[in-house]
């Protein structure tokens, strides 16, 4: 073989090989690109989700703190009744609180307001999981990124490239100390 048939097979090599490793790069970053959207979707779900949930549980609290004050005033009428025809009429009063609290609880056995606040908990909970999983997702993408991004031969071709090692999905450093605070529990 000649000089320069052996020259042009190595240079084919190189070639084949820079070729390899920049795609790899671009494989990588548009991995983590695409483990970011993920993360997008999942906030956009609970921005979407949260909302619902505060009007939900303003509505249950409405309703449920007017007919608790209903039957709380009466009780207080009714033990504070001194006569015969007060208490009487005191405890008619509590009666009838007590009977819209049972007719409230008959139409609405857990309140429905409840059933959606319970439901619209449980889907948030489902997200923040969702999310955790997609923000673990993501740092391993930028990890495999970054790895790549600093290993040797491929770092050459990643500055010339301008591929460079990228920032993980961390918790700020103002919340870093709240979060690994063991939290207090009390009764």
């Amino acid at each position: 073989m000649s000089t320069g048939v052996i020259i042009l097979i190595v240079v084919i090599i190189i070639a084949i090989w820079a070729v390899s490793i920049y795609n790899n790069l671009v494989n990588l970053r548009n991995n983590r690109e695409n483990a970011f959207a993920n993360i997008d979707v999942q906030l956009r779900q609970r921005y979407d989700l949260v909302p619902q949930l505060v009007a939900t549980v303003k509505g249950y609290a409405t309703h449920e703190r007017e007919l608790l004050e209903r039957v709380t005033a009466a009780r207080t009428a009714a033990m504070s009744a001194t006569g015969i025809n007060d208490k009487i009429s005191a405890e008619s009063q509590l009666s009838s609180a007590l009977a819209g609290l049972k007719v409230s609880m008959e139409a609405y056995p857990d309140l429905k307001a409840n059933q959606n606040f319970i439901q619209l908990q449980g889907e948030l909970s489902d997200i923040e999981n969702k999310l955790a999983a997609t923000r673990r997702f993501f740092n391993s993408s930028t990890k495999e990124l970054n790895t790549a991004v600093q290993s040797f031969p491929a770092n050459i071709l990643a500055s010339m490239f301008g591929f460079h090692t990228e920032p993980m999905f961390e918790i700020a450093k103002e919340e870093r100390d709240i979060v690994e605070k063991a939290p207090t529990i009390s009764f």
